[in-house]
């Protein structure tokens, strides 16, 4: 066994960097220090931030963004406990990431030593796998495994505990046991047995050869008569008269930029009317003959033929109610629950739904023009839209925050990413805003987290640096990460962030206050988000003038490019433009 093999975070290094990891994400800690030095050894850049959530958090960004597995390490009890609201948010969000956590001794193990807890109750229920590490030889093969398990299937977020005496050097970690237990200069028989047991603990845990114990993990099944099924997927979309393809973020997962760019093309192929939701979003660029962003539930109500990919019947789809009950639906997801979860499709394919759709138009081709059909579709959208720009030309004191997004909307690069968290602001910023590109929009996802902005933000500004990347936020779900201005002046990340202030949790309050005739516990101050940014070292802008929206969205955009992290203060009016939304 040579040194390196001896130094267990230099083993996670080598392993972490052979699977192409593109960061990792901590929040440092003595239980964890040899992964971090580890890491750093083996070229991969070590993102440290400002609370354990936002670690997972931006593991997560890179996971969705780049299809490679995203990586967080941090330290033993409150740190990994740090992390169970963002691990539960990738579970949901189906996101391959990988958290190491750190853990007292093995010899110390359930005695009361610091920050000692059962991690594996907290995290088996909220991964794919969760496992502990207790010998040196084991590390590699398990982070192995554990980065094959959260990208095989459907994707999603693993757990490996790694104590902290298999991480240090065993000279380091010898002196520790003898130290601790006071038998270093031992004379008693009772003293000396004891160093005896520890030398042999010390033995097995940097000698004992790994055993693989666990079962194989099951592969995802294979279809039977995959081509079969997909050409009667085909035939049955030739003969829609009203079809309507919806795509989730499933069908973008595990993909790079260039195999979204291959799915955008499957889609435009089959011409179908097409609604993105999720991490969807802007597969087909920023306009689009067959896109469609409104009044997706009517178009479902009014299909006969319904393609789903990667989207589950779900409160988005009305648990399945959406769509006509005369329609014919073929649904494509890698998890066979989903599938039949609410409504059961007539055609289910248990397949990447990226996979089936490129399959589909491969065997389907273009499935004709239906030009009425689109004509329809298109004179709805037409409608809403002109309905929102309309509203945004009110006037009167401080910001209309539909006059904010249109003009947001005209300023945004080619290759922005947009990330979103928040409520009202962020829903109505998705009326307006438009990716330009696949794999340029995060959201939560369907957990619905708020506070996912800081930590998503660092995590694709390390993957895509050079791009303008637009943090929307509301004024409440700012307060979970604004911190992570400071991460971002540390680590030269300059993302432009809006905080939309109107003093208001406005998408419950709205609501609450029409149905109880109360705002208790819904009402903020008109804080001044801009001058918290400039304390952890970014720029900071106030805008509360309608006739400065450009100058400031331009000046923001000036000062990013100059590797600052900026953020706006948009004073906003109250605004009834999302009224009867409600959030339960």
């Amino acid at each position: 066994m040579t040194q390196s093999e001896r130094d267990g975070g230099a083993t996670i290094g080598q392993v972490l960097a052979q699977n192409g990891v593109r960061a990792l994400f901590t929040l440092c800690g003595g239980h964890i220090s040899p992964i971090l030095r580890g890491a750093k050894q083996h070229g991969i850049p070590v993102v440290d931030v400002r609370d354990e959530k936002h670690a997972v958090f931006a593991a997560d960004a890179v996971a969705r963004l780049t299809g490679t597995v995203g990586v967080a390490a941090v330290t033993a009890g409150p740190g990994v406990t740090n992390t169970i609201t963002a691990v539960k948010n990738a579970q949901m969000g189906e996101s391959p990431v990988l958290v190491l956590g750190g853990a007292t001794a093995t010899v110390l193990k359930g005695r009361g030593s610091l920050q000692d807890i059962d991690q594996q109750v907290l995290m088996k229920p909220i991964t794919k796998w969760s496992t502990v590490v207790k010998t040196v030889r084991s590390i590699g093969p398990t982070i192995e495994k554990a980065i094959k398990i959260a990208r095989e299937g459907v994707p999603g977020p693993v757990f490996v505990e790694l104590p902290v005496d298999v991480l240090y050097a065993e000279e380091i970690v010898s002196g520790w046991y003898m130290k601790e237990a006071g038998v270093e200069n031992a004379t008693s028989l009772g003293g000396k047995a004891l160093g005896l047991y520890l030398k042999g603990h010390l033995y097995r845990q940097f000698n004992q050869p790994h055993i693989q114990l666990d079962l194989p993990t099951p592969e995802l099944p294979s279809l039977r008569d995959r081509d079969s099924q997909v050409q009667k997927a085909a035939d049955l979309l030739a003969h829609a008269e009203k079809p309507v393809l919806v795509v989730g973020s499933q069908a973008l997962v595990g993909y790079t930029e260039a195999q979204a760019k291959s799915l955008a093309a499957a889609v435009r192929t089959l011409g179908v009317p097409t609604f993105l939701g999720g991490m969807a979003r802007g597969l087909l660029g920023r306009h689009s003959e067959i896109q469609f962003r409104h009044k997706r539930s009517k178009a479902l109500r009014t299909a006969d033929v319904v393609v789903i990919c990667g989207f589950p019947f779900d409160f988005r789809m009305g648990y399945g109610r959406s769509i006509s009950s005369k329609a014919k639906i073929i649904s494509a997801n890698l998890d066979a629950r989903a599938l039949r979860k609410n409504r059961r499709p007539e055609m289910p394919l248990q397949m990447h739904p990226g996979a089936f759709l490129h399959e589909l138009a491969a065997s389907a081709g273009s499935t004709g023009t239906r030009d009425a059909w689109f004509a329809e579709l298109r004179e709805r959208e037409a409608a809403r839209d002109a309905e929102v720009l309309e509203q945004s030309k009110a006037t009167g004191e401080l910001i209309n925050p539909l006059d904010f997004f249109v003009k947001l909307e005209e300023k945004l690069d080619d290759d922005a990413l947009l990330v979103v968290d928040g409520g009202d602001f962020v829903a109505t910023a998705a009326y307006i805003l438009r990716p330009r590109a696949p794999l340029r929009w995060l959201d939560p996802g369907v957990f619905g987290t708020l506070g996912v902005g800081g930590g998503f933000a660092v995590g694709a500004k390390v993957v895509h640096r050079d791009a303008e990347l637009w943090l929307i936020y509301g004024d409440g779900s700012s307060a979970y990460s604004l911190s992570e201005f400071d991460t971002c002046v540390r680590h030269g990340l300059a993302p432009i962030a809006v905080v939309g202030t109107d003093a208001s949790w406005a998408q419950i309050a709205r609501e609450q206050v029409e149905i109880l005739e109360d705002d208790v516990g819904t009402v903020l101050l008109r804080t001044p988000y801009h001058t918290v940014a400039e304390g952890y070292g970014g720029v900071g802008l106030l805008l509360d003038d309608p006739r400065k929206i450009d100058e400031t969205l331009d000046e923001a955009k000036a000062i990013a490019r100059e590797g600052k992290p900026v953020l706006i203060n948009v004073q906003l009016r109250r605004s009834d433009f999302r009224k009867g939304s409600i959030s339960i």
